[in-house]
């Protein structure tokens, strides 16, 4: 049993990630609709991915933490609070599940709201972001079962397989997850 299971679900756990990792995370997001869900366009080398994990190490404006299964501990994808501006408790929130057979069963709100109680109850941030794309209603659907609020819309803010696409602005404060999750 894994000693380094920070935030505890009844179905997933997030852990930091380690050196060790590297192979995993390495191949995680190298799914074609991963890459077009979180609209990523660069190809990352092996030794990108080893030096990212170095840096996430010392950065403390971000937590990165993989999202795994209690079950079997397998690694399904990684979730993280960036860009923490602790003068005004704001921060980023941004999420991943690597396959498509981890993907529609909860496993993501989950992990969500394990860092988003992480977020606001320990690192007592007042507000969390995240943008999500238009063409990714799924995930837009589950964020607002979490909580999250749409704040508006950045037009034609991506470019990804010939054409543009919208990003939606969404948030969560503080207190309305505290209405939500802490009756």
């Amino acid at each position: 049993m894994r000693k380094d299971k920070l935030l505890q679900g009844e179905r997933v756990f997030l852990r930091p990630l380690n050196a060790d990792d590297q192979d995993t995370y390495y191949t995680l997001f190298f799914d074609k609709d991963v890459r077009r869900l979180t609209g990523t366009k660069q190809a990352f080398t092996y030794a990108q991915i080893e030096q990212y994990i170095a840096n996430k190490w010392q950065d403390s404006s971000a937590v990165l933490l993989l999202i795994c299964l209690q079950d079997t501990e397998e690694v399904i994808g990684d979730i993280a609070l960036q860009d923490i501006d602790t003068t005004n408790r704001n921060a980023n929130i941004r999420i991943a599940i690597g396959k498509a057979e981890h993907q529609s069963k909860g496993y993501g709100s989950e992990a969500m709201r394990l860092m988003l109680d992480y977020g606001f109850g320990i690192l007592n941030l007042h507000r969390v972001e995240l943008n999500v794309f238009a063409y990714n209603k799924q995930a837009a659907r589950a964020y607002e079962k979490v909580g999250f609020t749409i704040e508006g819309v950045q037009r034609e803010a991506l470019f990804y397989d010939h054409a543009y696409h919208d990003s939606i602005l969404m948030s969560i404060l503080a207190r309305e997850y505290r209405e939500k999750y802490l009756k």
